[in-house]
């Protein structure tokens, strides 16, 4: 029978040779760590705007048509053409989800054209009214965008703004014609401050490191307006009569930029750095 000291013996010769091969051999180098994702830094960035605008007014008012004698009247057409508009900003990105921005418009001359029938119960009868003339706006709008993720460097966002615009009626004539003859008044250029408000969706497309490129659709409410007192040939009329322009809103397609001040900021981090062994 085998002495049991010599099977000790071989036993510790084995796991000492074992121990030496173990250590000639190269450790393996860990796995790299997905880098964990980090909110985007805040900071200040500028803005320009160019676009179109699609505008409509919802009613047409005189006070002509609330002296009593007129009747059945039919705003057969008001319409304005669509009109370039541009605009500039500054704002600030809070995080990767929330900015606010500052932004100033010059919204571009738009034709109007306009045509109403009424029934006066004098001579006149039944009378044709036919409008021309301009508007332009200067609007200031506080606006907030919602960021909802970003694929592929597109971000597609909400947003809401309020502010003032300044509506200005240009070049303003009504041509009436009606059974006893026709006549032609003129109102002077004149502006009006009102509230203004706006909902827009798009999308964002980062270019390059610090420069956005956006694609919108814009709602703006722009409030009223109203033309100088509508005076005849003779320079003269019977009472105050300006046409207002009420409820006055555009559906605007816009296009713009944002240059972040100080460069982009990752979305992501690096990767940690990994010690060989």
């Amino acid at each position: 029978m085998a002495n049991p000291r010599i099977f000790a013996v071989a036993g510790a010769v084995m796991l000492a040779s074992t121990a030496a091969f173990a250590a000639d051999m190269p450790m393996p180098e860990p796995i790299p760590a997905a880098p964990a994702p980090i909110e985007a830094a805040g900071g200040w960035y500028l803005r320009g705007d160019l676009g179109f605008s699609n505008q409509q007014v919802d009613d047409l008012d005189n006070a002509l048509y609330h002296t009593g004698t007129v009747s059945a009247l039919d705003h057969v057409q008001k319409s304005f053409d669509a009109a370039p508009f541009g605009g500039v900003g500054v704002g600030y990105q809070f995080n990767q989800w929330f900015r606010m921005d500052l932004t100033a418009e010059y919204r571009g001359s738009a034709n109007f054209h306009g045509i109403d029938t009424f029934t006066d119960s004098g001579p006149a009868g039944v009378s044709v009214d036919v409008y021309t003339g301009r508007k332009y706006e200067i609007t200031g709008l506080v606006n907030a965008y919602f960021d909802l993720g970003t694929w592929h460097n597109i971000t597609p966002f909400v947003g809401a703004g309020i502010g003032v615009s300044r509506n200005t009626i240009a070049d303003f004539t009504d041509t009436g014609l009606n059974a006893v003859g026709s006549s032609v008044a003129f109102g002077k250029d004149s502006s009006k401050v009102n509230f203004a408000w706006a909902l827009m969706a798009g999308l964002g497309y980062q270019v390059a490191p610090g420069l956005t490129l956006e694609g919108a659709y814009r709602y703006i409410n722009l409030g009223d307006a109203q033309s100088g007192d509508l005076i005849d040939y003779t320079g003269g009329n019977l009472i105050y009569n300006p046409m207002k322009f009420k409820d006055i809103t555009s559906h605007d397609v816009k296009f713009g930029m944002r240059w972040a001040l100080g460069g982009a900021t990752p979305a992501y981090g690096d990767p940690p750095l990994m010690r060989k062994y």
